[in-house]
Protein backbone atom coordinates (compact mmCIF):
# COMPACT_ATOMS: atom_id res chain seq x y z
CA UNK A 1 0.00 0.00 0.00
CA UNK A 2 1.39 3.76 -1.03
CA UNK A 3 0.42 7.09 0.21
CA UNK A 4 -0.10 9.72 -1.92
CA UNK A 5 0.29 13.82 -0.68
CA UNK A 6 -2.95 15.33 0.80
CA UNK A 7 -2.41 17.78 -1.94
CA UNK A 8 -2.43 15.57 -4.84
CA UNK A 9 -5.19 16.22 -7.79
CA UNK A 10 -7.27 13.06 -8.78
CA UNK A 11 -8.85 14.14 -12.03
CA UNK A 12 -10.37 13.13 -14.92
CA UNK A 13 -9.23 14.17 -18.54
CA UNK A 14 -10.61 15.21 -21.66
CA UNK A 15 -10.94 16.61 -24.88
CA UNK A 16 -12.98 19.38 -26.83
CA UNK A 17 -13.17 17.28 -30.20
CA UNK A 18 -13.66 14.35 -28.30
CA UNK A 19 -16.62 14.57 -26.06
CA UNK A 20 -18.43 18.22 -26.59
CA UNK A 21 -19.62 16.88 -30.09
CA UNK A 22 -21.74 19.83 -30.96
CA UNK A 23 -20.04 20.22 -33.89
CA UNK A 24 -21.43 22.60 -36.27
CA UNK A 25 -23.65 24.68 -33.19
CA UNK A 26 -23.32 27.85 -32.39
CA UNK A 27 -21.42 28.94 -34.46
CA UNK A 28 -18.63 26.94 -34.22
CA UNK A 29 -16.00 26.63 -37.28
CA UNK A 30 -14.57 23.47 -38.88
CA UNK A 31 -11.45 21.61 -37.95
CA UNK A 32 -9.47 18.74 -39.72
CA UNK A 33 -11.34 16.02 -38.34
CA UNK A 34 -14.92 17.49 -39.52
CA UNK A 35 -13.59 17.20 -42.94
CA UNK A 36 -11.32 14.01 -42.32
CA UNK A 37 -14.43 11.92 -40.88
CA UNK A 38 -16.90 12.85 -43.57
CA UNK A 39 -14.10 11.88 -46.59
CA UNK A 40 -13.49 8.54 -44.30
CA UNK A 41 -17.76 7.85 -43.81
CA UNK A 42 -17.05 5.44 -40.93
CA UNK A 43 -17.20 7.56 -37.59
CA UNK A 44 -20.33 10.44 -36.55
CA UNK A 45 -18.36 13.01 -34.08
CA UNK A 46 -21.60 14.42 -33.13
CA UNK A 47 -23.05 14.29 -30.27
CA UNK A 48 -19.92 12.28 -29.44
CA UNK A 49 -21.20 12.40 -25.31
CA UNK A 50 -22.63 15.66 -25.58
CA UNK A 51 -20.62 16.99 -23.25
CA UNK A 52 -21.69 20.70 -24.88
CA UNK A 53 -24.72 20.42 -23.17
CA UNK A 54 -23.91 17.76 -20.21
CA UNK A 55 -21.42 19.41 -18.64
CA UNK A 56 -23.07 19.82 -15.50
CA UNK A 57 -23.90 16.35 -15.10
CA UNK A 58 -20.41 15.13 -15.73
CA UNK A 59 -19.37 17.83 -12.89
CA UNK A 60 -21.54 16.80 -10.28
CA UNK A 61 -20.26 13.01 -10.79
CA UNK A 62 -16.85 14.36 -10.43
CA UNK A 63 -18.48 16.20 -6.82
CA UNK A 64 -19.44 12.79 -6.20
CA UNK A 65 -16.73 10.42 -6.67
CA UNK A 66 -14.19 12.67 -5.54
CA UNK A 67 -12.52 13.77 -8.54
CA UNK A 68 -11.22 17.57 -8.02
CA UNK A 69 -9.36 17.96 -10.96
CA UNK A 70 -10.91 18.10 -14.77
CA UNK A 71 -8.60 18.24 -18.10
CA UNK A 72 -10.48 20.07 -20.34
CA UNK A 73 -9.59 21.79 -23.78
CA UNK A 74 -10.74 24.85 -25.23
CA UNK A 75 -11.49 24.29 -29.12
CA UNK A 76 -9.94 27.21 -31.07
CA UNK A 77 -12.47 26.74 -33.97
CA UNK A 78 -15.41 27.17 -31.26
CA UNK A 79 -13.83 31.03 -30.21
CA UNK A 80 -12.31 31.80 -33.85
CA UNK A 81 -14.39 30.05 -36.50
CA UNK A 82 -11.83 31.55 -39.30
CA UNK A 83 -8.68 30.81 -37.02
CA UNK A 84 -8.10 34.14 -36.43
CA UNK A 85 -10.40 37.56 -36.50
CA UNK A 86 -14.04 37.78 -36.10
CA UNK A 87 -14.80 36.31 -32.15
CA UNK A 88 -17.94 33.56 -31.87
CA UNK A 89 -19.30 35.03 -28.13
CA UNK A 90 -21.53 32.31 -28.14
CA UNK A 91 -18.30 30.34 -27.77
CA UNK A 92 -16.23 32.38 -25.89
CA UNK A 93 -20.01 31.95 -23.16
CA UNK A 94 -19.65 28.36 -22.97
CA UNK A 95 -16.05 28.29 -21.90
CA UNK A 96 -16.88 30.71 -19.05
CA UNK A 97 -19.83 28.28 -18.02
CA UNK A 98 -17.88 25.31 -17.71
CA UNK A 99 -14.90 27.06 -16.15
CA UNK A 100 -17.94 28.48 -13.45
CA UNK A 101 -19.40 24.95 -12.93
CA UNK A 102 -16.08 23.31 -12.54
CA UNK A 103 -15.70 26.35 -9.64
CA UNK A 104 -19.36 25.51 -8.27
CA UNK A 105 -18.23 21.88 -7.78
CA UNK A 106 -14.42 22.02 -6.15
CA UNK A 107 -12.98 20.55 -9.44
CA UNK A 108 -9.86 22.68 -10.56
CA UNK A 109 -9.73 22.54 -14.73
CA UNK A 110 -6.46 22.11 -16.09
CA UNK A 111 -7.36 23.58 -19.89
CA UNK A 112 -5.21 22.72 -23.16
CA UNK A 113 -5.13 25.37 -25.97
CA UNK A 114 -4.64 22.66 -28.63
CA UNK A 115 -6.02 19.07 -28.57
CA UNK A 116 -5.29 17.69 -31.98
CA UNK A 117 -8.35 19.36 -33.36
CA UNK A 118 -6.48 22.31 -35.52
CA UNK A 119 -9.32 24.30 -37.42
CA UNK A 120 -10.02 23.27 -40.55
CA UNK A 121 -8.43 26.91 -42.74
CA UNK A 122 -5.30 27.05 -40.52
CA UNK A 123 -4.51 23.36 -41.81
CA UNK A 124 -5.72 24.78 -45.71
CA UNK A 125 -2.37 27.43 -44.82
CA UNK A 126 -0.12 24.65 -43.99
CA UNK A 127 -1.02 23.84 -40.58
CA UNK A 128 2.19 22.95 -37.85
CA UNK A 129 4.07 23.75 -41.26
CA UNK A 130 3.27 27.27 -41.48
CA UNK A 131 4.18 30.28 -39.93
CA UNK A 132 1.26 32.31 -40.55
CA UNK A 133 -0.34 29.17 -38.38
CA UNK A 134 1.74 29.87 -35.83
CA UNK A 135 1.23 33.04 -35.43
CA UNK A 136 -2.80 32.75 -35.26
CA UNK A 137 -1.85 30.06 -32.56
CA UNK A 138 -0.19 32.88 -30.00
CA UNK A 139 -2.88 35.08 -31.02
CA UNK A 140 -5.62 32.40 -30.07
CA UNK A 141 -3.53 31.61 -26.55
CA UNK A 142 -3.58 35.54 -25.55
CA UNK A 143 -7.24 35.83 -26.21
CA UNK A 144 -7.76 32.99 -23.86
CA UNK A 145 -5.27 33.97 -21.32
CA UNK A 146 -6.90 37.38 -21.09
CA UNK A 147 -10.53 36.10 -21.38
CA UNK A 148 -10.46 33.40 -19.36
CA UNK A 149 -7.15 34.19 -16.54
CA UNK A 150 -9.24 34.83 -13.88
CA UNK A 151 -11.28 31.29 -13.96
CA UNK A 152 -8.12 28.93 -15.15
CA UNK A 153 -5.05 28.43 -12.92
CA UNK A 154 -3.53 25.42 -15.24
CA UNK A 155 -2.80 26.29 -18.69
CA UNK A 156 -1.30 23.48 -21.06
CA UNK A 157 -0.21 25.13 -24.80
CA UNK A 158 0.10 21.88 -26.83
CA UNK A 159 -1.43 18.42 -26.13
CA UNK A 160 0.97 15.48 -27.99
CA UNK A 161 3.11 17.48 -29.85
CA UNK A 162 4.86 13.99 -31.17
CA UNK A 163 1.86 11.98 -31.47
CA UNK A 164 -0.15 14.91 -33.36
CA UNK A 165 3.44 15.17 -35.93
CA UNK A 166 3.93 11.45 -35.89
CA UNK A 167 0.11 10.77 -36.83
CA UNK A 168 0.06 13.05 -39.48
CA UNK A 169 3.06 12.66 -41.26
CA UNK A 170 3.71 9.21 -41.06
CA UNK A 171 1.63 6.68 -39.58
CA UNK A 172 -1.33 8.53 -41.53
CA UNK A 173 -4.01 7.87 -39.13
CA UNK A 174 -4.34 11.67 -38.66
CA UNK A 175 -5.50 14.41 -41.05
CA UNK A 176 -4.18 14.89 -43.68
CA UNK A 177 -3.10 11.27 -43.13
CA UNK A 178 0.64 11.22 -44.58
CA UNK A 179 2.72 8.52 -44.27
CA UNK A 180 6.32 8.36 -43.89
CA UNK A 181 7.00 11.71 -44.43
CA UNK A 182 9.79 12.00 -41.62
CA UNK A 183 11.05 15.34 -42.65
CA UNK A 184 7.52 17.40 -42.48
CA UNK A 185 7.23 15.11 -38.64
CA UNK A 186 10.46 16.65 -37.37
CA UNK A 187 9.42 19.69 -38.87
CA UNK A 188 6.05 20.03 -37.30
CA UNK A 189 7.27 19.04 -34.50
CA UNK A 190 10.21 21.59 -34.04
CA UNK A 191 7.46 24.23 -34.82
CA UNK A 192 5.00 23.29 -31.95
CA UNK A 193 8.40 23.30 -29.48
CA UNK A 194 8.96 26.95 -30.65
CA UNK A 195 5.35 27.98 -30.83
CA UNK A 196 5.13 26.34 -27.08
CA UNK A 197 8.28 28.77 -25.99
CA UNK A 198 6.52 31.73 -27.40
CA UNK A 199 3.38 31.38 -25.33
CA UNK A 200 4.84 30.70 -22.36
CA UNK A 201 7.57 34.02 -22.80
CA UNK A 202 3.91 35.66 -23.05
CA UNK A 203 2.37 34.05 -20.29
CA UNK A 204 5.66 34.78 -18.48
CA UNK A 205 6.04 39.02 -19.34
CA UNK A 206 2.82 38.94 -19.18
CA UNK A 207 1.67 38.45 -15.80
CA UNK A 208 -0.78 36.34 -15.88
CA UNK A 209 -1.46 34.38 -12.99
CA UNK A 210 -1.59 30.54 -12.70
CA UNK A 211 0.64 28.31 -14.08
CA UNK A 212 1.86 26.82 -17.75
CA UNK A 213 2.85 23.68 -19.19
CA UNK A 214 2.95 21.50 -22.04
CA UNK A 215 1.59 17.14 -22.46
CA UNK A 216 3.49 14.71 -23.95
CA UNK A 217 3.06 11.07 -24.88
CA UNK A 218 6.02 9.42 -23.66
CA UNK A 219 6.07 6.17 -24.89
CA UNK A 220 8.89 4.29 -22.45
CA UNK A 221 11.17 2.39 -25.68
CA UNK A 222 13.35 -0.20 -24.14
CA UNK A 223 15.63 -2.91 -27.11
CA UNK A 224 14.12 -6.27 -27.30
CA UNK A 225 17.94 -7.96 -26.68
CA UNK A 226 21.09 -6.75 -25.87
CA UNK A 227 22.02 -6.50 -29.35
CA UNK A 228 23.72 -3.63 -30.96
CA UNK A 229 21.26 -3.30 -32.89
CA UNK A 230 18.01 -3.70 -31.14
CA UNK A 231 19.76 -1.30 -28.78
CA UNK A 232 20.05 1.24 -31.78
CA UNK A 233 16.83 0.48 -33.20
CA UNK A 234 15.70 1.93 -29.38
CA UNK A 235 17.49 4.67 -29.35
CA UNK A 236 16.05 5.76 -33.04
CA UNK A 237 12.43 4.81 -31.93
CA UNK A 238 13.18 6.92 -28.79
CA UNK A 239 14.25 10.17 -30.86
CA UNK A 240 11.30 9.83 -33.21
CA UNK A 241 8.68 9.12 -29.60
CA UNK A 242 10.54 10.67 -27.10
CA UNK A 243 13.36 12.85 -26.69
CA UNK A 244 13.50 15.35 -29.49
CA UNK A 245 10.27 16.90 -28.06
CA UNK A 246 11.98 16.55 -24.15
CA UNK A 247 15.39 18.57 -25.52
CA UNK A 248 13.06 21.17 -27.25
CA UNK A 249 10.81 21.42 -24.26
CA UNK A 250 12.46 21.14 -21.24
CA UNK A 251 16.07 21.25 -21.85
CA UNK A 252 16.03 24.03 -23.96
CA UNK A 253 18.35 22.88 -26.56
CA UNK A 254 19.03 19.82 -28.93
CA UNK A 255 21.62 17.64 -27.77
CA UNK A 256 24.33 16.67 -30.25
CA UNK A 257 23.46 12.69 -30.03
CA UNK A 258 19.53 13.59 -30.64
CA UNK A 259 20.48 15.39 -33.81
CA UNK A 260 22.38 12.93 -34.84
CA UNK A 261 19.51 10.20 -34.66
CA UNK A 262 17.17 12.61 -35.80
CA UNK A 263 19.66 13.27 -38.92
CA UNK A 264 19.66 9.27 -39.51
CA UNK A 265 16.12 8.57 -39.85
CA UNK A 266 15.95 11.54 -42.13
CA UNK A 267 18.42 10.97 -44.54
CA UNK A 268 17.82 6.61 -44.39
CA UNK A 269 14.80 7.89 -46.01
CA UNK A 270 16.17 10.24 -48.78
CA UNK A 271 14.47 13.06 -47.10
CA UNK A 272 16.35 16.57 -46.37
CA UNK A 273 17.37 17.19 -43.08
CA UNK A 274 15.11 20.07 -41.06
CA UNK A 275 17.26 23.45 -40.39
CA UNK A 276 17.80 23.71 -36.73
CA UNK A 277 18.54 27.52 -36.00
CA UNK A 278 20.81 28.09 -33.06
CA UNK A 279 18.85 31.81 -32.76
CA UNK A 280 15.94 29.37 -31.50
CA UNK A 281 17.96 28.03 -28.80
CA UNK A 282 17.83 31.03 -26.51
CA UNK A 283 14.08 31.02 -26.67
CA UNK A 284 13.68 27.31 -25.92
CA UNK A 285 16.20 27.71 -23.22
CA UNK A 286 14.02 30.52 -21.80
CA UNK A 287 10.89 28.91 -22.24
CA UNK A 288 12.25 25.58 -20.58
CA UNK A 289 13.50 27.75 -17.35
CA UNK A 290 10.10 29.60 -16.88
CA UNK A 291 7.78 26.57 -17.62
CA UNK A 292 5.84 25.27 -14.33
CA UNK A 293 5.35 21.94 -15.40
CA UNK A 294 5.26 19.26 -18.10
CA UNK A 295 1.89 16.42 -18.41
CA UNK A 296 2.80 12.97 -19.31
CA UNK A 297 0.68 10.99 -20.67
CA UNK A 298 1.60 7.08 -20.35
CA UNK A 299 0.09 4.03 -21.83
CA UNK A 300 2.12 1.61 -22.46
CA UNK A 301 6.07 1.14 -23.58
CA UNK A 302 7.87 -0.38 -26.67
CA UNK A 303 9.98 -3.02 -27.77
CA UNK A 304 12.22 -2.27 -30.42
CA UNK A 305 13.91 -5.03 -32.99
CA UNK A 306 16.55 -3.66 -35.54
CA UNK A 307 15.19 -3.09 -39.25
CA UNK A 308 16.82 -2.41 -42.60
CA UNK A 309 13.70 -2.74 -44.72
CA UNK A 310 10.98 -0.67 -45.87
CA UNK A 311 8.39 1.10 -43.80
CA UNK A 312 5.22 -0.90 -43.20
CA UNK A 313 2.70 0.16 -41.07
CA UNK A 314 -1.24 -1.36 -39.67
CA UNK A 315 -2.54 0.81 -37.45
CA UNK A 316 -5.06 -1.75 -35.09
CA UNK A 317 -7.92 0.62 -35.06
CA UNK A 318 -10.94 -1.98 -34.72
CA UNK A 319 -9.40 -3.97 -31.59
CA UNK A 320 -8.29 -7.07 -33.25
CA UNK A 321 -5.82 -7.95 -31.21
CA UNK A 322 -2.27 -8.95 -32.72
CA UNK A 323 -3.58 -7.01 -35.80
CA UNK A 324 -0.64 -4.12 -35.24
CA UNK A 325 1.89 -3.51 -37.62
CA UNK A 326 5.25 -0.97 -37.11
CA UNK A 327 8.01 -1.53 -38.98
CA UNK A 328 9.61 1.65 -39.83
CA UNK A 329 13.01 2.38 -42.73
CA UNK A 330 15.63 3.65 -40.59
CA UNK A 331 14.34 3.53 -37.13
CA UNK A 332 13.13 -0.24 -36.31
CA UNK A 333 10.46 -2.84 -35.47
CA UNK A 334 8.28 -3.16 -32.58
CA UNK A 335 8.27 -6.35 -31.03
CA UNK A 336 5.60 -7.50 -28.34
CA UNK A 337 7.29 -9.74 -25.71
CA UNK A 338 5.56 -12.68 -25.23
CA UNK A 339 5.64 -12.13 -21.38
CA UNK A 340 4.08 -9.42 -21.14
CA UNK A 341 0.20 -8.72 -21.45
CA UNK A 342 -1.58 -6.38 -24.09
CA UNK A 343 -4.57 -4.58 -24.41
CA UNK A 344 -6.87 -5.63 -27.44
CA UNK A 345 -5.71 -2.91 -29.62
CA UNK A 346 -1.81 -4.13 -28.74
CA UNK A 347 -1.11 -1.62 -26.38
CA UNK A 348 1.32 -3.52 -23.99
CA UNK A 349 0.55 -3.04 -20.28
CA UNK A 350 3.86 -2.03 -18.64
CA UNK A 351 3.49 -0.07 -15.29
CA UNK A 352 7.24 -0.21 -14.95
CA UNK A 353 7.73 2.05 -18.03
CA UNK A 354 6.07 5.09 -16.29
CA UNK A 355 8.50 4.98 -13.20
CA UNK A 356 11.24 5.03 -15.89
CA UNK A 357 10.06 7.45 -17.82
CA UNK A 358 9.44 9.95 -14.83
CA UNK A 359 12.68 9.10 -13.35
CA UNK A 360 14.10 10.24 -16.73
CA UNK A 361 12.55 13.16 -16.43
CA UNK A 362 13.76 13.99 -13.21
CA UNK A 363 17.77 12.42 -13.43
CA UNK A 364 17.65 14.40 -17.18
CA UNK A 365 16.00 17.87 -17.03
CA UNK A 366 16.89 19.91 -14.29
CA UNK A 367 14.89 22.67 -14.73
CA UNK A 368 11.45 20.94 -14.79
CA UNK A 369 9.54 21.89 -11.71
CA UNK A 370 6.60 19.76 -11.51
CA UNK A 371 5.21 16.58 -13.15
CA UNK A 372 1.45 15.71 -13.54
CA UNK A 373 0.37 12.80 -15.49
CA UNK A 374 -2.03 13.86 -17.40
CA UNK A 375 -3.51 11.02 -19.29
CA UNK A 376 -3.22 7.14 -18.52
CA UNK A 377 -5.65 4.61 -18.84
CA UNK A 378 -7.15 1.70 -20.80
CA UNK A 379 -9.44 1.20 -23.47
CA UNK A 380 -11.72 -1.61 -23.21
CA UNK A 381 -14.79 -3.31 -24.87
CA UNK A 382 -16.66 -2.53 -21.66
CA UNK A 383 -19.92 -4.48 -21.34
CA UNK A 384 -23.08 -2.70 -19.86
CA UNK A 385 -24.94 -4.58 -17.43
CA UNK A 386 -28.22 -3.97 -17.72
CA UNK A 387 -29.55 -5.31 -14.38
CA UNK A 388 -26.79 -4.14 -12.09
CA UNK A 389 -26.91 -0.98 -14.43
CA UNK A 390 -22.74 -0.98 -14.18
CA UNK A 391 -19.61 -2.18 -15.69
CA UNK A 392 -17.28 -4.81 -13.77
CA UNK A 393 -14.37 -3.55 -15.13
CA UNK A 394 -11.84 -5.01 -12.96
CA UNK A 395 -8.88 -4.96 -15.87
CA UNK A 396 -9.54 -1.78 -16.12
CA UNK A 397 -9.07 -1.21 -11.94
CA UNK A 398 -5.88 -3.41 -12.19
CA UNK A 399 -4.27 -1.54 -15.20
CA UNK A 400 -5.30 1.78 -12.52
CA UNK A 401 -3.54 0.37 -9.69
CA UNK A 402 -0.79 -1.16 -11.18
CA UNK A 403 0.45 2.40 -12.84
CA UNK A 404 -0.45 4.78 -9.74
CA UNK A 405 1.77 2.34 -7.72
CA UNK A 406 4.47 3.42 -10.02
CA UNK A 407 2.96 7.10 -9.95
CA UNK A 408 3.70 7.03 -6.07
CA UNK A 409 7.33 4.99 -6.16
CA UNK A 410 8.59 7.67 -8.27
CA UNK A 411 6.76 9.86 -5.14
CA UNK A 412 8.68 8.09 -3.35
CA UNK A 413 12.10 8.75 -4.96
CA UNK A 414 12.03 12.33 -5.73
CA UNK A 415 9.81 12.95 -8.57
CA UNK A 416 7.50 15.86 -7.73
CA UNK A 417 4.50 14.22 -9.32
CA UNK A 418 1.47 16.76 -8.55
CA UNK A 419 -1.51 14.84 -9.75
CA UNK A 420 -2.78 12.09 -12.10
CA UNK A 421 -5.57 11.95 -14.43
CA UNK A 422 -7.72 8.63 -15.73
CA UNK A 423 -8.32 8.91 -19.44
CA UNK A 424 -11.25 9.11 -19.39
CA UNK A 425 -13.84 10.65 -17.55
CA UNK A 426 -16.79 9.50 -18.98
CA UNK A 427 -16.64 7.24 -22.50
CA UNK A 428 -16.20 9.19 -25.55
CA UNK A 429 -15.36 9.16 -28.92
CA UNK A 430 -12.16 7.99 -30.14
CA UNK A 431 -10.18 9.44 -32.63
CA UNK A 432 -9.03 6.36 -34.69
CA UNK A 433 -11.72 3.63 -33.12
CA UNK A 434 -14.85 5.76 -33.14
CA UNK A 435 -17.38 4.14 -29.59
CA UNK A 436 -15.98 0.94 -29.48
CA UNK A 437 -12.93 1.85 -27.62
CA UNK A 438 -14.32 2.99 -24.35
CA UNK A 439 -11.77 3.99 -21.25
CA UNK A 440 -14.34 5.99 -19.11
CA UNK A 441 -14.64 5.80 -15.40
CA UNK A 442 -18.66 6.50 -16.31
CA UNK A 443 -20.20 4.27 -18.89
CA UNK A 444 -22.09 6.41 -21.59
CA UNK A 445 -25.54 4.95 -23.29
CA UNK A 446 -24.36 6.54 -26.63
CA UNK A 447 -28.58 6.65 -27.79
CA UNK A 448 -29.60 8.06 -24.70
CA UNK A 449 -26.60 10.02 -23.50
CA UNK A 450 -26.74 8.35 -19.84
CA UNK A 451 -24.25 8.32 -17.48
CA UNK A 452 -23.60 5.09 -15.30
CA UNK A 453 -20.33 4.96 -12.67
CA UNK A 454 -18.31 1.57 -13.59
CA UNK A 455 -17.00 0.05 -10.62
CA UNK A 456 -13.61 1.80 -11.62
CA UNK A 457 -15.48 5.00 -10.52
CA UNK A 458 -16.39 3.48 -7.13
CA UNK A 459 -12.78 2.26 -6.89
CA UNK A 460 -10.82 5.67 -8.14
CA UNK A 461 -13.56 7.62 -5.35
CA UNK A 462 -12.15 5.52 -2.44
CA UNK A 463 -8.07 6.43 -3.80
CA UNK A 464 -9.14 9.65 -3.77
CA UNK A 465 -10.76 9.54 -0.22
CA UNK A 466 -7.99 7.26 1.51
CA UNK A 467 -5.01 8.61 -0.72
CA UNK A 468 -3.94 5.28 -0.81
CA UNK A 469 -3.04 3.05 -3.43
Amino acid sequence: MYKLPDDFYFGGATAAYQCEGATTEDGKGDVIWDTYLKKQGRFNPDPACDFYHRYPEDLKLCHEFGINAIRVSISWARIFPDGFGKIEQRGVDYYHKLFAKCREDGVEPFVTLHHFDTPQCMQDIGGWLSDEMLDHFVEFAKFCFEEFGSEVKYWITINEPTSMSSQQYIGGTFPPGIKYDFHKCFQAEYNMNLVHARIVKMFKEGGYEGKIGVVHALQTVYPITDDEEDKHAALLQDALDNSFYLDGTLLGKYSPEVLSLVKEIIEKNDQEMIEIKLEDESLLEEAAKEMDFVGMNYYFSKFMRGYEGKSETFHNGTGEKGSSVSRLQGVGEEVHRKDIPSTDWDWPIYPKGMFDQLSRIKNHYKWNKEVYITENGMGCKDKFLEDEQTVKDDERIDYLQKHMEEVAKAIESGVNVKGYFVWSLQDMFSWTNGYSKRYGLFYVDFETQKRYPKKSAYWYKKVSETKEV
